[in-house]
């Protein structure tokens, strides 16, 4: 198979999809990488480094989409990749459709194929694919939201974790998944006083008894959220809706309830964020305030440290990549039940429901496009 592998050129984008390490074991199967020049550097990988291990660097990046079978990427496309989509080309990467109607429609109108990292899904429900991204995410909403509470960048002007004779910071975690369990861990270890909400009971068991004390478990119900909001200082968003659109469990007119200076980091902005009041940001340009409440609605977060995120990302993404190169990605999907549920948009068809929901499209069953 024909692998392209474009540079990210989302705003402060510097993950790549491949390492040289993947490129030389799919060299080896007998597969050719394209790799855009460039494209590694952001992550700490050289031209070189993929040169050495059979892979070709090309200068033209509409000359890695033109040859390409497939398309390895980190973020979904933005506008000015959507006319460099064909036909019948598969693209792996994240793709968060739901929240991206321009997306959707430019990928149905490709007649491409779109498995999403973010849908592919383990028989227990895991999202192995999102997982490392989460892990990174979730840690690093706790950095964010400490450096925000900063009183240079509007923030209340304290100190997450406090010192001896003054009380630490007050942090609400909303989703007990991935996301919520990295920031409650690291905002435990700050020593900030931390609360999870979920509607999972089991799950809420399970975190009593990995945490430490300093963490509380609360059933998320509307009276809960408005109680815990009053006293936050900090609020991470966590919630995920596999494939569809995050709930919105903060309103604009909770704000009003916050302490001012208060920040808000909503890790499911991508999905269109739980808070009503978020949109995305980017690292350029992070923060936003609204009725004295500091929102970070990044959409990339782990851009921001690629070195770390590329190899975590790649580590989980790339058995996946190796499968749908050597059986080509209809056989692949029929072998694996979990990449089955990858695929979003197959030959202009949505396959997966949530997407249609999100905008009322035709839905067709995903077993219909393999039969």
């Amino acid at each position: 198979m024909l692998i392209g592998v474009p540079k990210e050129i989302k705003t402060n984008e510097n993950r790549i999809a491949l390492v040289p390490a993947g490129a030389e074991a799919l060299v080896r199967a007998g597969h050719t990488v394209f790799v855009e020049k460039g494209a590694g550097e952001g992550s700490g990988f050289t031209d070189d480094q993929y040169t050495a291990v059979g892979a070709q660097i090309l200068d033209d990046v509409e000359e890695v989409w033109a040859r390409a079978e497939m398309i390895m990427k980190v973020k979904e496309p933005i506008a000015v990749e959507y006319p460099r989509i064909r036909a019948g080309q598969l693209v792996f990467t994240y793709f968060h459709f739901a929240a991206d109607e321009a997306l959707t429609r430019a990928l149905i109108d490709s007649g491409a194929v779109a498995i999403a990292y973010e849908t592919v899904q383990l028989p227990n429900g895991e999202l192995p694919l999102l997982t490392p991204m989460s892990e990174v995410a979730g840690r690093m909403s706790i950095q964010a939201g400490a450096k925000y509470l900063e009183k240079f960048y509007g923030g209340r002007g304290m100190l997450l974790g406090g010192v001896p004779g003054v009380a630490p910071a007050n942090v609400l975690v909303i989703g007990g998944g991935v996301v919520g369990t990295n920031a409650a861990k690291m905002a435990a270890g700050f020593g900030a006083r931390v609360t999870i909400m979920d509607l999972s009971l089991d799950r809420l068991r399970y975190l009593s008894d990995v945490m430490p004390a300093n963490v509380e478990l609360i059933y998320s119900n509307r009276h809960n959220i408005l109680e815990k909001l009053e006293l936050a200082d900090l609020v991470v968003g966590a919630v995920l809706l596999p494939g569809a659109k995050a709930p919105k469990l903060v309103l604009r007119e909770d704000l009003k309830r916050m302490k001012d200076g208060a920040v808000i980091v909503d890790v499911a902005v991508d999905q269109g964020g739980c808070v009503e009041t978020i949109r995305p940001t980017t690292h350029e340009n992070p923060i936003y305030e609204i009725d004295g409440v500091i929102h970070y609605g990044v959409a990339n977060m782990p851009g921001g440290v690629p070195r770390t995120s590329t190899l975590a990302l790649t580590n989980a993404t790339f058995p996946y990549a190796l499968r749908l190169a050597n059986q080509g990605w209809e056989a692949a999907c029929r072998a694996d039940r979990s990449l089955l549920l990858g695929l979003n948009i197959v030959n202009g068809k949505v396959v997966y429901p949530g997407v249609a929901e999100a905008f009322d499209l035709e839905y067709t069953p995903v077993d219909q496009v393999l039969a």
